[in-house]
């Protein structure tokens, strides 16, 4: 089966004095990859600028903008168009063949060839007192023992927004058991690297119709490698194995790779930004 998905997303950026100059980066885009092929995309905004197609290290695309009139409010909107492919999340559990895949997450080769997912980052680092918080089980499979771990920082923390931020480490993080969907992503992504398993941060869409958590902009989860059956992803949020719900747009170390929006403003004084995602599908 198929689904027809139609992304809207708005932003209003209001300034409590004047503009002068402005740089913008946009990573919104859904990607094509082989669970869901983007059709149309359109991005503008409320001002003359020149809008510019980017790819960024890890070959995901971008949209820049350099802003150099001065304004007070400024508007973007973006709309796209893709079809998602349904996939069995568990359909690997009926051919995989994990005996051998302790050995070979332990060798050299394998570390070196995945370093930029196995080491930590700044938002993905366990400090001593919390590098014991989870163990492995290692009479069951590496994937047994992701899903585990899926379940785990689901039941772990609460989702609540407003109690952290992207600023926000691991330890507050586990000690106020609360946060949102970046904020369980970084904690599977800092225990699965603790066992070797390399993990990245996805950034996305999610389709909330299902009654799902997600932030009301965008969404995060992981994908972890397991050997013999390539990247897998798990949203610890929601306890699931990415499905067609999920929209993959970009991943990366932690969120500091992939952060949907991030900009240079020269102004000063309040802002605020108001930010509307709409998902919606036909079969």
């Amino acid at each position: 089966m198929t689904y027809d998905y139609t992304i809207k997303y708005k932003s209003e950026n209001t300034y409590e004095n004047q503009v002068f100059e402005a740089h913008w980066q946009f990573m919104i885009s859904p990607e094509n990859n082989s669970t869901q092929t983007l059709l149309s995309s359109q991005f503008k905004s409320s001002v003359d600028s020149k809008i510019e197609d980017s790819i960024n290290g890890y070959n995901f695309q971008s949209y820049r903008i350099h802003c150099k009139k001065p304004f007070d409010t400024i508007n973007f909107e973006a709309e796209f168009k893709l079809v998602k492919v349904e996939i069995n999340p568990f359909e690997f559990a009926t051919s995989q063949n994990d005996n051998d895949s302790y050995e070979i997450i332990e060798k050299l080769d394998f570390k070196i060839d995945n370093e930029s997912f196995l080491t930590p980052t700044k938002l993905t680092q366990l400090s001593a007192k919390n590098e014991t918080i989870y163990k492995f089980d290692k009479s069951l499979s590496l994937v047994d023992n992701l899903i585990a771990l899926n379940n785990w920082a689901y039941l772990h923390l609460f989702f609540k927004v407003g109690v952290t931020d992207v600023n926000t480490t691991l330890d507050e993080i586990i000690d106020k058991r609360n946060g949102v969907c970046q904020d369980f992503s970084h904690l599977f992504i800092a225990i699965a690297r603790k066992n070797n398993i390399p993990a990245r941060y996805v950034s996305g869409y999610l389709h909330q119709g299902d009654g799902f958590f997600g932030d009301s902009q965008m969404h995060a989860w992981v994908e972890a490698y397991v050997p013999n059956l390539g990247w897998i992803g798990f949203d610890p949020t929601n306890n699931l194995l990415a499905n067609h719900n999920h929209i993959k747009v970009s991943h990366g170390r932690d969120y500091n790779d992939c952060p949907p929006i991030k900009g240079v403003i020269y102004s000063s004084g309040k802002n605020e930004t108001k930010y509307s995602v709409e998902v919606s599908y036909q079969q």
